[in-house]
């Protein structure tokens, strides 16, 4: 089955103080995410920070695997990222082994 390199992308706004309530409810709505899209996720990922200059705005990543780019779009429609006004770039990852 086809693997994708889920980037998770920000708005450029900061994100808002969070009380601890809020920060567990977050993380929370992203196992949530993960446990309902089940075998699609090979790799849950992480957030990332950018450290070279000129980074993009990625801020994590996942790995998941699809029969398609529809399967996809089924699989992240209930993403918590997408859901806060962030956006989410795939690309295929190839298998050259």
């Amino acid at each position: 089955m086809p693997k994708y390199l889920a980037l998770y992308s920000d708005s450029g706004e900061p994100m808002p103080e969070m009380t601890p309530e809020q920060g567990q409810a977050m993380m929370q709505a992203w196992f949530d995410w993960r446990d309902g899209a089940g075998d699609a996720i090979v790799d849950f990922g992480a957030p990332t920070m950018p450290v070279s200059e000129g980074a993009g705005r990625i801020g994590g990543y996942s790995i998941v695997q699809a029969d398609s780019v529809e399967d996809l779009d089924e699989i992240f429609e209930s993403n918590p990222h997408l859901h806060h006004g962030g956006t989410v770039e795939f690309h295929l990852i190839h298998d050259i082994g």
